[in-house]
């Protein structure tokens, strides 16, 4: 993957920076300068995915250069966008519409083959659908173990990432010569939109053939701001009864606030709602400047997609019922009240 000079020298960096105790990323700065990060962004139909730069930030933290990587249709005007981003050196771009569905199977060979042309020694991409469906072909077209969902870093080699829907913290150490990993996009906010003045090139492509054929999809549309990178969501759960009651009380009090609309995985499973719009370990992880949730009793795995909101409001009727030991603000009531009167008050102001 990159020559064996390069190899030799950063283990013996490695070996000759492990202390006893343990250490900060810039303390590695010997080692920083062999290392080198490919940010693999996600685009779609000509525009950047905001939620796919946390890669980038997860890459200036580690040390060393960072390249991002996009594919697809028309990516040149997506590629001169991203190089004004800070924290990148060079964009690497490959032009051509296989690639813009993101479809692994040929996704990966395409990556792969930039990755050894380019030496990289960490990929990185978000741990989104896309992230989640690419990184663990690569990792194993490389013969390398994928580290997934990490919220932090603590060395080039060493990395923590939840487990059991993040009741527990684990940390890695990977003595892998290549570290392929995705990254909680709410643990590592964006970088700078303006400001940077990186390079671009064309990136390598080996034009695999694939067995797999994009056919169709059908995505739900809205004009409220996308679940994901939302500052404001207001959530529902299994206490709202009914789709109808779900669609009657939760689009006024979003559209009052601003804000995006998700739900548990309880009111998915019911019907009330689009998968699209859950929140939780199975769903959408989400860290919103306001998080309101209505009839949602806060089970272990809708926590774990939403706790790292910086504040928490939360309605339901049962006083015990979890959420509240971990909500900021609660009210204790029936939602099919208090949500219509804190609509009507919302909108008076």
């Amino acid at each position: 993957m990159f020559s064996v000079a390069r190899k030799s020298a950063l283990c013996q960096a490695r070996t000759q920076l492990r202390l006893s105790q343990p250490v900060t990323v810039p303390q590695y700065s010997a080692l920083a300068r062999l290392l080198s990060t490919l940010a693999v962004l996600e685009q779609r139909d000509g525009k950047l995915n905001p939620a796919s730069l946390s890669a980038i930030t997860a890459g200036t933290k580690l040390g060393g250069s960072v390249t991002a990587f996009v594919a697809g249709s028309g990516v040149k005007s997506v590629a001169d966008e991203a190089a004004k981003v800070k924290g990148i050196e060079k964009i690497i771009y490959v032009e051509n519409g296989a690639y813009e569905k993101g479809l692994p199977e040929n996704y990966a060979p395409l990556l792969v083959e930039n990755i050894k042309k380019g030496g990289f020694t960490h990929i990185l991409a978000g741990h989104s659908a896309f992230g989640k469906n690419l990184l663990p072909r690569v990792a194993a077209l490389l013969d390398v173990q994928a580290i997934s969902d990490i919220t932090a870093i603590e060395s080039e080699d060493t990395f923590v990432r939840p487990i059991y829907a993040g009741n527990a913290i684990l940390t890695v150490q990977s003595s892998d010569s290549q570290k392929v990993i995705t990254v909680r996009g709410t643990a590592f906010p964006a970088p700078e939109l303006e400001g940077g003045s990186a390079a671009v090139e064309e990136g390598v492509d080996p034009k695999v053939e694939s067995t797999s054929e994009w056919v169709s999809e059908d995505l739900a549309k809205s004009d409220r701001p996308d679940l994901g990178s939302a500052e404001k969501v207001v959530s529902g759960g299994r206490g709202l009864k009914s789709k109808e009651e779900f669609d009657r009380l939760m689009p006024p009090l979003a559209d009052a606030l601003g804000a995006a609309i998700g739900a548990s995985r309880a009111a998915v499973d019911s019907g009330f709602a689009d998968n699209s719009l859950q929140v939780g370990q199975t769903g959408k992880n989400v860290a919103p400047k306001l998080y309101l949730c209505a009839g949602i009793s806060g089970a272990i795995q809708h926590l774990a997609g939403m706790k790292d909101s910086k504040v928490i409001a939360a309605i339901n009727k049962d006083g015990d019922a979890p959420i509240f030991q971990v909500a900021d603000v609660g009210l204790v009531g029936d939602l099919f009240e208090k949500v219509p009167e804190l609509t009507e008050k919302l909108k008076s102001q």
